[in-house]
């Protein structure tokens, strides 16, 4: 009999990363650090259009992005527990910072203009709250 499974085969001769499997080699994917990191991937794909939508370099950026971001987020972490930030450390948060922007400027970072002005009938429903 046939197995059901049978068209769904991995491509021989791939990694594990390429499959979709495995975020990084030899690295357990239920960390903190891991599982952030493939939210990140998956929301900035999203934003990207969806996975059908993206090349494999705009995912390249989009891993740097993410990487970033969470390392980012490491130091913002130390720097609440701490009460301050070294002058080194604050350097490399801003360096870092600074390659985050310009990475997302790559895949598309760009500002939208927010209406401000509010509509009457949310004004009333606001102001009726």
């Amino acid at each position: 009999m046939d197995s059901p499974t049978l068209g769904l085969r991995k491509r021989p001769h791939r990694s594990r990363v390429t499959n979709g499997t495995s975020l990084l080699p030899d690295v357990d994917g239920r960390s903190l650090w891991a599982r952030r990191m493939r939210d990140l991937i998956a929301l900035h794909i999203a934003d990207l259009g969806g996975e059908g939508a993206v090349s494999e370099a705009e995912k390249s950026i989009v891993r740097r992005v993410a990487t970033l971001t969470v390392e980012l987020e490491r130091m913002e972490v130390a720097f609440a527990t701490a009460g301050e930030a070294s002058a080194d450390a604050l350097d490399l948060y801003q360096r870092t910072a600074g390659n985050l922007r310009r990475l997302l400027e790559a895949i598309g970072l760009r500002r939208r203009p927010r209406d401000v002005t509010p509509d009457l009938a949310r004004y009333i429903e606001g102001t009726a709250a």
